[in-house]
């Protein structure tokens, strides 16, 4: 039985829902980037790391290779990092957005004002 599309939209985007992984996709915009490389960049465990990348690889949406003894990863295609820049527009705009509604808030702000009631009991 075929998922609907909504349903497996979902579960891409829960694939990405974890920091680790969305930094991993960052980095590697620019190119194959070393295993070593991706942990010095990220300092977490290698095997957190191991785990981060095993969930890319088996959606497809990073490639490893082997070249000696050292892996790296790559992107597989470049709709990936198009998304990811999507994401920064977005999230820019939401919070320029919400900026925009602070100073708004804050310009319109009441002053505070106090209680007046007997000066004897200040």
């Amino acid at each position: 039985m075929q998922v609907p599309l909504y349903q497996a939209k979902a579960e891409f985007f829960r694939m990405l829902g974890h920091p680790v992984r969305i930094r991993v996709l960052e980095l590697l915009q620019g190119g194959p980037v070393a295993v070593r490389d991706l942990l010095a960049e990220i300092e977490i465990e290698p095997s957190s790391l191991s785990q981060q990348l095993a969930v890319l690889r088996r959606s497809g949406i990073v490639v490893s290779i082997r070249e000696g003894s050292t892996v790296s990863y790559a992107l597989a295609g470049g709709d990936v990092a198009e998304l990811l820049r999507a994401a920064r527009r977005i999230l820019t705009e939401l919070l320029a957005g919400q900026n925009e509604l602070l100073a708004e808030l804050r310009q319109t702000e009441p002053p505070l004002s106090v209680p007046q009631g007997d000066p004897s009991r200040a």
